[in-house]
């Protein structure tokens, strides 16, 4: 290993990017500028996340009325879909052809 290391001293061994020996990445101005823009744009999201739109006792229930009304539309929706009852006499009717057994 010390010899690897003697002789590739200057080197990174394997896929430069990856792993323990990878090569290292340098901050271009760039790079810097994006990412600060990045936690601006984070820090404003948390400052807008911070102050709700209702207080908790106006959110409470607020869409009571709606939330109803969409649950009994999907009722209805899979209740459309669901066959309609069928007793066993109308399912297995057609074996009554010929009733032998009780015309004697």
């Amino acid at each position: 290993m010390f010899l690897t290391i003697a002789l590739l001293r200057n080197k990174i061994p394997g896929s430069q990017w990856i792993g323990k020996h990878k090569r290292p990445r340098f901050v271009s101005a760039h790079m810097k500028n994006r990412m600060i823009r990045k936690l601006e744009i984070e820090a404003e999201n948390e400052y807008w996340l911070s102050q709700p739109y209702m207080t908790k006792e106006q959110d409470y229930g607020h869409n009571r009325e709606g939330r109803q009304a969409y649950f009994k539309a999907l009722v209805t929706a899979a209740k459309s879909k669901f066959p309609e009852h069928r007793y066993a006499a109308e399912h297995l009717g057609h074996l009554n052809v010929t009733k032998k057994w009780t015309s004697s």
